[in-house]
Order: C-alpha cells, then sequence, then structure tokens
C-alpha cells in the first residue's frame, strides 16, 4: 500500500491507494506530519510513494473540487478492505450526491430500504475512510443542520467544504 500528501485549497491532504483501489483519504490537520499520521493510524504500514497515474488523477480531482470546480468520484475504484458491507452500501449512495447538492442521513436510510436507519448511516459515515471522494460531507441531519463530523476541524470544515461546492451561501464578511 502506498501514500501521498498533496496541497489543497483546505490545506495538505493525504491520500492512501492498494491495487485495489483508493484506500483512504485524510482531510487537512494542523500541520501535514498530523496529517500524515492521521492516514497512517488507519493504513499502517503504508509506504510514502509517487501515486500511479491512477491515484494522480483523483488527486488533481480533489485539488479541482476544492477550488470549486465541480468533479464526481462516483467512478473511482475503492479498496473495501476491513469495511462492513451496510457502510459499503451508504458509501455507494453518498457517492451519487452531486456537487452542491445535499441529503438528510434518514434519506439515505429510506434510499436504502431502511428507513428507520439514519443513525446507523451517521454512524458509517463517521467511519468514513475515504473522505471527499465518498463526500460525506453533503449529509445533513433532517433539518439541515450539521452534526459529528468526524474529520480535522469537525463542522467548521464540513461548512467550509459546503461553501466551496456552492451549497450553502458564501459566508457574510465581518465588518470589524
Amino acid at each position: 500500500m502506498g501514500y501521498a500528501l498533496f496541497d489543497t485549497a483546505l490545506g495538505t491532504c493525504a491520500i492512501a491507494w492498494s491495487a485495489a483501489g483508493v484506500a483512504g483519504v485524510q482531510l487537512p490537520d494542523r500541520d501535514p506530519d498530523r496529517t500524515r499520521d492521521g492516514l497512517l493510524r488507519h493504513h499502517e504500514g503504508a509506504v510514502q510513494a509517487e501515486p500511479p497515474a491512477a491515484i494522480s488523477d483523483i488527486i488533481a480531482g480533489i485539488q479541482a473540487l476544492l477550488d470549486g470546480q465541480h468533479v464526481s468520484f462516483d467512478g473511482i475504484d475503492l479498496d473495501p478492505v476491513g469495511v462492513p458491507e451496510f457502510n459499503q452500501r451508504v458509501y455507494e449512495l453518498t457517492r451519487r450526491i452531486p456537487v452542491g447538492s445535499t441529503l438528510s442521513y434518514g434519506e439515505i436510510a429510506s434510499r436504502l430500504g431502511s428507513p428507520g436507519a439514519a443513525r446507523a448511516v451517521g454512524r458509517a459515515l463517521g467511519d468514513n475512510p475515504y473522505p471527499i471522494v465518498v463526500p460525506c460531507h453533503r449529509v445533513l441531519a433532517a433539518d439541515g443542520s450539521m452534526h459529528g463530523f468526524s474529520a480535522p476541524g469537525g463542522i467548521a470544515t464540513k461548512r467550509r467544504m459546503l461553501r466551496i461546492e456552492g451549497a450553502l451561501p458564501p459566508e457574510e464578511p465581518t465588518l470589524f
């Protein structure tokens, strides 16, 4: 398994890959070392390497998305090793949420045929090893509020990503 760090409009991200596809993505932490360490906690033994062409294309897509371009990752191969079947189903559905749009946890549960499973959907998205590629930031509570985003920066990161994508209005400038 290989990994690489790369710069984005949010900061330094990391990506891990295997022969099966993307194994994980790490959103920026306070510094690149913490971002790398966060990725390696979940992908022990991964070696920093030059990404293959397919992974370089995904990195370019993540950079473009975080620069405000509309990019879809729904055709990218993911390495599902260790990911429960229910979570895989949640991730597959979440990948189809278009840039600039959101769904609720309950809407995803209903689309999975399990209308009472909103909390289980939330837990699956909290365990998402592929943020951005699986855009868990596009999933909100039924009332449109944001809760429990587990990536570094928490809800502030989620809000920033949704603003970049146009799903939320731009932040009002402060006068003072």
